[in-house]
């Protein structure tokens, strides 16, 4: 099978798994054919950001890290924030190279984890609206897959959107239980309880949730989940 095969074959993945468990997989195998270096999903209503999914292929923690900095307030100085709350459903805009931030800006979210720049996909739909973030270490690459990403990751989160965090969108079914019984405080033990698994299970399915998300800790997953 060539590249180009390999291609159509993950975009047809993420096709087929829209809305349901798997979809990341695919996903992420195609936005690392693009040599972005790390992607981040946003979320975006009036004076709120939520993550719905963060990847730094090289240092899988950072992503994450980034990720809760973003939402702490950050969000609000992002040059793009303006323009993707005021697309259109259906739009969708494609901005490559460094974007005008400032020195603050720059230092936290690309000089210190040593990326050059980005290309943001912009794009609305009927209940949401998403910044597709990809970031280089070196000049970023335009090409025609970060378009079909944003298409992509747009159809996905709208058939996942529910009353849940949309973070936890990208989990398996089990995976986001967990999560969700975090959030309402609840201790291993009551979680396992709840879903008729062992508590090692429930470590498990934590580990495996915050691999997902890119995250490391209860305070992480309290940070990408809050309204």
């Amino acid at each position: 099978m060539d590249r180009s095969e390999e291609l159509i074959a993950e975009i047809d993945a993420c096709l087929a798994l829209s809305g349901q468990d798997g979809w990341a997989a695919p996903f992420l195998a195609l936005v690392e054919a693009t040599g972005a270096a790390q992607v981040m999903v946003f979320s975006y209503r009036a004076d709120h950001a939520a993550c719905l999914l963060s990847r730094n292929f090289n240092a899988q923690a950072l992503g994450g890290m980034l990720a809760e900095e973003y939402l702490d307030g950050w969000f609000r100085q992002d040059p793009f924030y303006v323009q993707v709350m005021a697309l259109p459903a259906g739009g969708l805009v494609l901005e490559v190279g460094q974007p005008e931030v400032s020195e603050d800006y720059r230092a936290r979210f690309f000089d210190r984890p040593g990326l050059a720049g980005k290309t943001a996909v912009l794009t609305a739909g009927a209940r949401l609206r998403l910044i597709v973030n990809l970031y280089w270490t070196e000049a970023a690459s335009r090409g025609a897959l970060p378009a079909l990403l944003g298409r992509l990751a747009l159809q996905h989160f709208e058939a996942r959107l529910s009353e849940e965090p949309a973070a936890l969108a990208v989990l398996s079914d089990r995976e986001r239980a967990v999560c969700l019984g975090m959030l309402a405080g609840k201790k291993a033990e009551t979680i396992a309880a709840d879903l008729g698994v062992a508590p090692s299970s429930v470590v498990t399915y934590r580990r495996r949730a915050y691999d997902k998300l890119g995250i490391s800790s209860r305070g992480a997953l309290f940070a990408i989940c809050r309204e």
